[in-house]
């Protein structure tokens, strides 16, 4: 069953070629989805459109098996979200903004204590919100998110401005939140390596337009498909001769000898093969392309 689901969703401004175009979303429920693309790609409009916050203009989505234009309240009830930059009251310590939040969705007292533990921030005292770090006001954000007990967290960019430490600790929150609570998440990004450690399936859009969409397993099967070995001999023309006679694709670049990717028994008999025809090999490398690489080519073609 899918979480989310958008049909041909299209969205423009009055001026202008259109934000969205024709964009299919399929969020699988139970999932932690990676909704990537460069700034303007539309990751920030589609998630306002998801929630509600604009109006949809052209196509359909459904949340949780509810169409957003006819169920919005009811939708909503079970979402928690965080878009753009955290909302707070300043001058206002932690559990004051939660109370502030908790009286609107009518949750138990109790839950704010809660949300506070389950976020790493139990006891921040009377210090004011205005006075936290980033982090500490990120994990407030999400706190107020999860007060609701949403089966579904909208997080737009959540690990913006953190430091390395930081957005470890965001990871492993978001992980804990998926695996402990049974919470869909989808989180938007352009960081590329976080997003390959935490996600398990992937949208990748650019230009108004959905490039790919699945797991992160199918998505990295292109780094498998284009990993690469090089080989320093030589004699790199002995070698391509060697190879191709024994039916491998092999070329010389940039003074080495490039070949598909192979087991590390299967270039240990290449380099044997090789030695015994009197060619030396100084070192052998295997590149593989990582999820920057494979989103960068995405965006070229």
């Amino acid at each position: 069953m899918y979480c989310i689901e958008t049909t041909d969703l299209t969205y423009k401004f009055e001026k202008g070629d259109p934000i969205l175009n024709n964009i299919n979303i399929r969020v699988p429920e139970g999932s932690i989805y990676g909704f990537l693309g460069p700034n303007g790609a539309g990751k920030t409009t589609t998630l306002k459109l998801i929630l509600g916050l604009l109006k949809m203009q052209q196509g359909s989505i459904s949340i949780l098996g509810k169409q957003i234009d006819k169920d919005r309240i009811a939708i909503l009830r079970q979402v928690g979200s965080l878009i753009e930059a955290p909302s707070l009251y300043a001058h206002l310590t932690a559990k004051e903004n939660l109370r502030v939040l908790q009286m609107i969705y009518q949750c138990p007292e109790t839950r704010i204590q809660e949300v506070l533990d389950i976020v790493g921030l139990p006891d921040t005292g009377k210090k004011k919100a205005g006075r936290f770090s980033l982090g500490m006001k990120q994990r407030l954000s999400i706190a107020i998110a999860l007060l609701p007990n949403p089966s579904l967290l909208i997080l737009d960019e959540p690990t913006n401005g953190l430091d390395p430490n930081g957005i470890i600790e965001m990871r492993e929150l978001l992980k804990r939140l998926n695996k402990e609570h049974k919470m869909t998440i989808v989180i938007s990004s352009h960081l590329l390596s976080e997003v390959e450690k935490l996600v398990t399936d992937v949208g990748i859009i650019n230009k108004s337009e959905l490039l790919f969409q699945g797991t992160l397993e199918e998505l990295l099967k292109q780094q498998q498909q284009s990993a690469h070995s090089l080989l320093e001999t030589s004699d790199n023309a002995g070698a391509i001769k060697l190879l191709t006679k024994a039916g491998i694709s092999a070329h010389e670049e940039h003074g080495k000898v490039v070949m598909p990717a192979a087991t590390r028994e299967a270039l240990g008999d290449i380099s044997q093969s090789l030695a015994q025809q009197g060619i030396k090999v100084y070192e052998i490398t295997t590149v593989k392309n990582d999820l920057e690489t494979i989103f960068i080519d995405l965006l070229k073609n």
